[in-house]
């Protein structure tokens, strides 16, 4: 029996425990998670500020999405009559259904907010340069689909948080001239929030858009490995390290091991501790005072209030059109793989400012906005 067991275990990890670096190197090959990663690596890219481990922490966020999401569909109905309800069957009857829906929630905004954090580090560090230029476009894409996953997944409680947000942002898309109210009318399937627009969000949160992130991950981490990842801190080794390459196992898998243990641990007591918000189930006829867009749009929310076209659409759809061609306009290879070089140091102050702008707009939409958008000196 036991030689039965042995034979079902060496069919599946043909390796073994790497127990020294020459079996290390043969797990590394063999192994179908494993081999995504190079089978060695240089000393300085195991460095906390080498990545600071966002990359991956998004994608495991990602894959702990669709399981809680699969989960929750079990449960779910996208329909206006029992879409709210089937959240308070999560409280209620489901088991574990609260603790799952919080890890839901709140790994969706963690994984919103490191995505963005992954394209700023790559961009201080250069990393959109070639030969890594199709890999920022795919990564580019990756946080509008990020964005989209999180906005379509917004509406699906249906209470009256989801409802007037999603209004918000539908009323958004519809500003756009030409294009706006067809993209719109075609989002929602109506010219307002109703079950044509659960059930599209539905599909889109759970089908469509899942699908081409996983699409696009896919192209991503190829690319990772045929372009070489970029190190920052050093382009090459220090000195004092020498030129050896060292096994990624152990030295790089329990580094990322350790990482997504403390992820893990910080989300479960999260969703232990605070419970996502579920207001009173939507209703049309009570228009809460102000209606906001969910936080990653508020300063898009915030810009409109100025100029609809000018804050609302023209300076998000540039600054996307600006990242889409930005790798292709700077030819320039000095100072990779450095936080602030002075090669780079205009291309970094400039960027840091847009962040900050956006940043600071965000705030100010979310904490200092109040009835009819007025301002608010003390955060309300």
């Amino acid at each position: 029996m036991r030689d039965f067991f042995r034979r079902i275990r060496d069919s599946v990890f043909r390796v073994g425990w790497p127990e020294d670096e020459r079996r290390a190197l043969m797990a590394m090959r063999s192994s179908f998670l494993l081999h995504i990663h190079a089978a060695k690596v240089r000393p300085a890219s195991l460095r906390a500020t080498a990545t600071w481990g966002l990359g991956l922490l998004s994608l495991f966020l990602f894959g702990s999405l669709v399981i809680t999401g699969v989960y929750l569909m079990f449960y779910y109905v996208p329909h206006p009559d029992a879409a709210w309800r089937s959240m308070k069957d999560l409280a209620f009857v489901v088991p574990f259904g609260v603790v799952t829906r919080n890890l839901h929630r709140w790994g969706a905004h963690a994984m919103v907010a490191l995505v963005l954090l992954h394209m700023g580090r790559v961009f201080l560090t250069g990393g959109y340069k070639a030969p890594r230029e199709a890999n920022w476009v795919a990564g580019v894409l990756l946080a509008i689909l990020t964005l989209g996953l999180s906005f379509t997944g917004y509406l699906l409680p249906w209470d009256q948080l989801a409802y007037w947000a999603v209004t918000v942002g539908s009323k958004m898309v519809a500003s756009v001239p030409g294009l706006g109210p067809p993209a719109a009318l075609l989002l929602l399937g109506d010219h307002t929030v109703g079950e044509a627009a659960l059930l599209r969000f539905y599909v889109l949160h759970c089908v469509v858009l899942p699908l081409a992130v996983a699409g696009l991950v896919a192209f991503h981490l190829y690319r990772v490995r045929k372009d070489g990842g970029l190190v920052t801190s050093e382009h090459a080794p220090a000195p004092a390290e020498g030129p050896r390459l060292l096994p990624a196992w152990p030295h790089l898998i329990y580094r990322e091991l350790a990482l997504l243990g403390g992820l893990v641990v910080a989300l479960l007591l999260l969703s232990m501790v605070v419970d996502a918000p579920l207001e009173p189930q939507a209703d049309p006829t009570r228009t809460p005072n102000p209606a906001k867009a969910p936080w990653y749009f508020l300063g898009i929310q915030e810009l409109a209030h100025y100029s609809a076209f000018w804050g609302g659409v023209f300076i998000p759809a540039a600054t996307i059109g600006v990242l889409l061609v930005l790798p292709y306009v700077d030819r320039h290879d000095q100072g990779l793989g450095r936080y602030w070089p002075k090669e780079r140091r205009t291309a970094n102050s400039v960027f840091l400012l847009i962040a900050a702008f956006f940043v600071t707009e965000t705030v100010i939409g979310t904490f200092f906005r109040g009835p009819a958008w007025a301002l608010m000196w003390w955060p309300g």
